[in-house]
């Protein structure tokens, strides 16, 4: 039975592999459709190209937005990551996401479980980044309106609960039901103590939409590929690092490996709902 469920895992982790691939191959060929006459020698800078023009969302109000308001806490270049964890952690893992990427959500919910339990001894902080690919891609408005949602309940020390509900709840690609305010104040009671008079102003305000846009200009700035983009202290390990596929037990012995003498971080307990 043990083994059976194992394969069971395996192959899920083998279609959340083949998934990213297509996502990539689907924004190769999105460039291929922006660049006509794009020669092969620089098909590959294409691909990258194409992600980051089609993920600009257009110019001017997108781009201007209202002040930019970091969420309480926000750390890193331009106060533009939200960290989970323990400070002094001693490996950071960083994550570029989308709350409306599918690939994204099956990312969270394979290895959610795994990258928690790190968090939770102390082997790694993890710094989420907020990008809106899918709004510049498909158009819509429910990445934006999420990450300025999951900022406001970073305000109260509930962002990774919030976080977590989203990607349970994440409607299809092309349903754009996170661009509804309501939508995400109503999952906001999914979380104990989120849903007050505060955060349901800074949802409805967009409080936070200016820092979003530039989370978002620095994701098209960085030469990622695709959403989610995972690193290990800097290093790419999704869905590959080097030669080795990205598992639970290989993000554990990646971990080991980069902490081998170190102390684990002091962790603080979580606040209620988190």
């Amino acid at each position: 039975m043990s083994e059976k469920n194992e394969q069971g895992k395996r192959a899920a982790r083998d279609r959340l592999v083949q998934q990213r691939e297509r996502q990539k191959a689907s924004e190769r060929r999105r460039r291929t459709l922006i660049v006509a006459g794009a020669v092969v020698g620089v098909l590959g800078l294409a691909a990258v190209v194409g992600v980051i023009a089609a993920n600009s969302g257009g110019k001017g109000k997108s781009e201007a937005g209202g002040p930019l308001v970091a969420p309480s806490g926000a750390t890193g270049k331009d106060s533009l990551a939200i960290r989970v964890g323990a400070d002094d952690a001693p490996s950071t893992l960083t994550i570029w996401e989308d709350f409306r990427c599918p690939v994204c959500a099956q990312f969270e919910n394979a290895f959610r479980d795994t990258i928690h339990q790190l968090e939770k001894t102390g082997q790694i902080k993890t710094e989420y980044h907020l990008a809106t690919i899918i709004d510049g891609n498909l158009g819509g408005s429910g990445s934006l309106r999420a990450a300025n949602a999951a900022a406001c309940a970073q305000d109260v020390g509930k962002f990774s609960a919030y976080h977590d509900v989203l990607y349970r709840n994440q409607p299809q690609e092309t349903v754009d039901d996170f661009s509804d305010n309501a939508k995400l104040i109503e999952l906001s009671g999914k979380v104990p103590g989120l849903d007050t008079p505060g955060f349901r102003s800074c949802v409805d305000d967009g409080k936070h939409d200016g820092w979003v846009k530039k989370s978002n200009t620095a994701f098209r700035n960085g030469g990622f590929q695709g959403t989610p983009t995972a690193m290990l202290n800097g290093e790419p390990i999704f869905p590959k690092k080097g030669n080795e596929p990205f598992t639970e037990a290989n993000l554990k012995q990646w971990v080991a490996e980069a902490n081998k003498g170190k102390k684990p971080g002091m962790v603080t307990p979580a606040p209620s709902g988190s």
